[in-house]
């Protein structure tokens, strides 16, 4: 409990610095600390106080995070915790709702970065994100018998490209969407043999 307590005032620190690369540069974090009775994970209670605006005070975190504002606080508090536990998979549902532009390619990078210590399997439709995977999997609903079910499908390198290009463009992108999707996994396979 004094280690846990101790670290606190750090990893408040370290999401707020990371929210600010997010494109939240004045975003609040505090972690409230209270003692409670003891249970298998020990005798503390966090409640989790966030604001993302300037001049506003921190309040309990499911009152005020929108779902953009949301996704980012919790790949930051994923990141801090990745470097420190030994998980051998992080998956991320959707963790860049309400994320776009500049700030998906971050949170791309983000997740990049923690792929050298972890598998990170990401569920996606940001093209951003998507373009920044080594393998690209496409996961659709089966309606061909009596009965809907689920389906994967690794994606081979063209498939790849046509499947960016319908999350850039819609469902028939054009040839220059095609060639912008191509242009953008390049990009990611240089940045891989850099990696």
């Amino acid at each position: 409990s004094k280690t846990r307590k101790t670290a606190l005032p750090q990893i408040e620190k370290q999401v707020c610095a990371l929210l600010t690369e997010l494109g939240m540069p004045n975003a609040t974090l505090q972690l409230e600390h209270t003692q409670s009775k003891p249970t298998p994970t020990g005798i503390d209670t966090l409640n989790f106080l966030f604001s993302a605006n300037k001049g506003i005070k921190p309040q309990q975190l499911k009152n005020v995070a929108s779902g953009g504002e949301f996704s980012r606080l919790m790949l930051a508090l994923k990141y801090i915790l990745a470097s420190k536990r030994s998980l051998p998979t992080i998956v991320f549902d959707e963790i860049d709702t309400g994320v776009s532009g500049e700030i998906a390619i971050k949170v791309g990078n983000m997740m990049k970065d923690m792929a050298r210590g972890h598998q990170i399997i990401a569920i996606t439709h940001l093209h951003q994100i998507a373009a920044k995977g080594d393998t690209h999997y496409f996961v659709y609903k089966d309606n061909s018998s009596a009965k809907t079910v689920s389906r994967i499908k690794k994606l081979s390198t063209e498939e790849r490209v046509q499947e960016i290009a319908q999350m850039i463009g819609g469902a028939r992108p054009s040839k220059a969407v095609i060639d912008n999707a191509r242009e953008i996994l390049s990009q990611h396979l240089v940045e891989k043999t850099n990696y």
